[in-house]
């Protein structure tokens, strides 16, 4: 089930956390993965995934930058031929009270999370048009569609994948490309472990499922989405969030 043989995927934002995770089960089911981040930050998971048995390399990107986007797509086209799958992971969160917000929080979230994905989006349309197949798959959050004080800049990027990923399903179903969201819940990661030591009975209390996600859980839905069992999905937001939001 789910098998991605062969299928040649890129994912952002991999070196560590969800995008790590999301590169290494790809791997694990057969992709080969093009393990993208800034520099050579995204070693350790090659590193992995290469160790367990899996093929993955290393890709130097940075998803604010437009050139940066298309040499990789075009050094990736041109060691394998074609791109099956693209993650749009990337991203950051820069939070604040709107009234505190500095205008440089907001453009540099937008840019990280939200912009990146329309440049990889359309560097990599062009192959699979031509193809005839492909998987757009990009990450949301819980927080793009209940919204959170403090937030407004990342809730609106993540709402905004959402709009996008929507509308461009639309455009390119007809070429058998399906573009959809994975939109988590609040997934037990390096960045969000001090905050669930804090918290832990008041984000407890919001999950029905009565505890934090994994990034095993996210990597599971967007393997499910890549895989040929979800040629007839597009357009979707699949929430894994253990209810927080329904």
């Amino acid at each position: 089930m789910f098998s991605l043989k062969d299928k040649v995927t890129i994912v952002t934002g991999a070196s560590r956390g969800i995008g790590r995770e999301i590169a290494a089960q790809m791997a694990s089911r057969g992709a080969v993965v093009v393990a993208a981040a800034r520099g050579d930050n995204a070693a350790g998971t090659v590193a992995a995934i290469t160790q367990a048995g899996g093929r993955a390399e290393v890709a130097s990107l940075d998803v604010t930058d437009e050139g940066s986007v298309a040499a990789m797509v075009s050094g990736t086209l041109e060691r394998h031929g074609r791109i099956d799958v693209l993650v749009n992971n990337a991203g950051i969160a820069r939070d604040q009270l709107m009234l505190r917000m500095k205008r440089d929080d907001w453009d540099q979230v937008l840019a990280t999370n939200l912009t990146s994905a329309f440049t990889c989006a359309q560097a990599v349309l062009k192959p699979m048009v031509k193809q005839r197949s492909g998987r757009i798959i990009s990450i949301s959050s819980v927080v793009g569609q209940m919204g959170n004080a403090g937030q407004a800049n990342y809730a609106a990027s993540k709402a905004g994948l959402i709009g996008f990923s929507k509308a461009l399903a639309r455009e390119v179903a007809s070429r058998s490309i399906t573009v959809n969201v994975v939109a988590p819940g609040f997934i037990e990661t390096d960045m969000t472990k001090e905050l669930l030591a804090k918290a832990q009975g008041d984000w407890a209390s919001q999950i029905p499922l009565g505890r934090a996600g994994t990034t095993a859980d996210v990597a599971a839905a967007v393997c499910f989405l890549a895989s040929d069992e979800a040629s007839y999905i597009t357009g979707q937001v699949l929430a894994v969030n253990g209810g927080m939001y329904m």
